[in-house]
Order: C-alpha cells, then sequence, then structure tokens
C-alpha cells in the first residue's frame, strides 16, 4: 500500500552536482543519495575547473563541494557559479568551521557550510532546506559562539575596509526589519509572526528588498546590510 502510494505522488526532483578530489568520496554521497527519489546525480567533478564546466553545462538545482578542491578552491568556484547560475543552492564542506571561511562563504553565496564529518542524517535535513531555499549558514553563525564572533568581527573589519558608499539606505523601516530577521536566520513565516504581517506580505518585502540592492539572494542582502551599517547580527551574550 504504501508504495502504491508513493507511486502515485507526483515526486519534484533536485538535481545535485557532486564535486570533491577523492571520487571513493563521491561514490558514498552518490549511494545514499541514490535511495532517495527527490535527489539525481546530474554530475561529477574532481577539481574546481571540471565543476564550472558541469555546473554550466546541466544547469542543476544543488552543489555538493569540497572546499579544499585542487586548483581552483570551492569558495571560488562558488563565487564563479553564483554569478552565472544564482539559483544554484551550494553546500560546502569544510575540514573546519573557521570564521573567515564562514565569511567568505556567505559572500559567495553559499547556502550551507558543513563539516566534512557531517552524519548523513544531518546532511540530509540541511539538503532538504536547501532545496527548500533557506540558507543554514545564517544557523551556524547564531549557533556557535567561536565562529560569530570570527564572522562579526570580519564583517566589522569590513565596513572599515571595504567601499561602504553611503549610510543613506533605499530600504524602507519595515523592510529593514525584515532584513534584520533575514540576519538573524529566520524564516519568512518566523517573520511573518514577529512582525504579525502575512507571509505572502514578506515574501513581498523580501522581493523589494533584492530588487533595490541588486542581489541575487537573501544572505547577499544580509552581507550588504551589514557593510553598510544598515543592519547588524545580534549574538548571544552581545
Amino acid at each position: 500500500m504504501e508504495g502504491a502510494a508513493q507511486r502515485g505522488r507526483r515526486v519534484s526532483v533536485t538535481s545535485i552536482v557532486l564535486v570533491h578530489a577523492h571520487a571513493l568520496f563521491r561514490e558514498g554521497l552518490r549511494h545514499h543519495l541514490s535511495s532517495h527519489p527527490e535527489y539525481c546525480i546530474a554530475g561529477e567533478a574532481g577539481n574546481g575547473q571540471q565543476a564550472i564546466q558541469i555546473v554550466d553545462y546541466t544547469d542543476p538545482d544543488l552543489v555538493l563541494m569540497e572546499v579544499d578542491l585542487p586548483g581552483v578552491n570551492g569558495l571560488e568556484v562558488s563565487r564563479a557559479i553564483k554569478r552565472a547560475h544564482p539559483h544554484v543552492g551550494i553546500l560546502l564542506f569544510s575540514s573546519g568551521m573557521d570564521g573567515q571561511h564562514v565569511v567568505k562563504a556567505i559572500r559567495a553565496g553559499v547556502a550551507a557550510y558543513l563539516p566534512r564529518n557531517i552524519e548523513w542524517p544531518r546532511l540530509l535535513a540541511v539538503l532538504n532546506d536547501v532545496r527548500r531555499g533557506d540558507y543554514p549558514i545564517n544557523e551556524l553563525v547564531i549557533s556557535l559562539p567561536e565562529v560569530a564572533s570570527q564572522v562579526l568581527a570580519a564583517f566589522r573589519q569590513m565596513v572599515v575596509d571595504e567601499d561602504t558608499q553611503s549610510i543613506f539606505s533605499p530600504l524602507s523601516l519595515r523592510e529593514l526589519s525584515v532584513l534584520e530577521l533575514m540576519a538573524a536566520g529566520q524564516t519568512n513565516k518566523e517573520i511573518a509572526l514577529r512582525l504579525d504581517i502575512s507571509n505572502q506580505t514578506v515574501k513581498n518585502h523580501v522581493s523589494s528588498i533584492l530588487r533595490k540592492l541588486a542581489v541575487n539572494d537573501r544572505t547577499q542582502a544580509v552581507v550588504y546590510g551589514m557593510r553598510r551599517g544598515w543592519i547588524k547580527v545580534v549574538l548571544p551574550g552581545d
């Protein structure tokens, strides 16, 4: 009965490109994903250049990629992919949760930054989040104090070092409120409850923010706002 019910339901398939220098690692991911019909492997790559070419050719929904790739590293590949394919959700594997690398990942538009030894159930949960358009990397910044402090320090330094243009914000007060809650990693539903507005109104505000700031996604909007001092990340103990 369960099998018949599953066959009766139409499964929306999410395509994935796997990028890792070691074929055995890619094989392990492919093996685990093969038991989930909502995912399919669109291609594989062993280095950064191959990854960019395969993503250009297959235009997948998601990319699972190692940071430490031979040649062009995962962060550089992420920037290249997001420029050409802003809709692609990127999940990066790293040997450590270094705050500086997390900052670079956020700026590159990466959706999730994960330890290499992540357990499969947790990875699957993150995959599902990114598949829905969420950015678990925001939760990482909030949940790990040692990472959060490095990220916040780096963003503050960016305000000093980089072109801040102007403190004037083109966003309305309500849009700034939405942007601040986005920076705290809250979903549209949570923002709607917090501001006592409808989910559709939140979606409209998010679309307006992205359009006004000329960015492709929520993470880039948050980075833009923090760089210009319009919003800040509120950390535990701050």
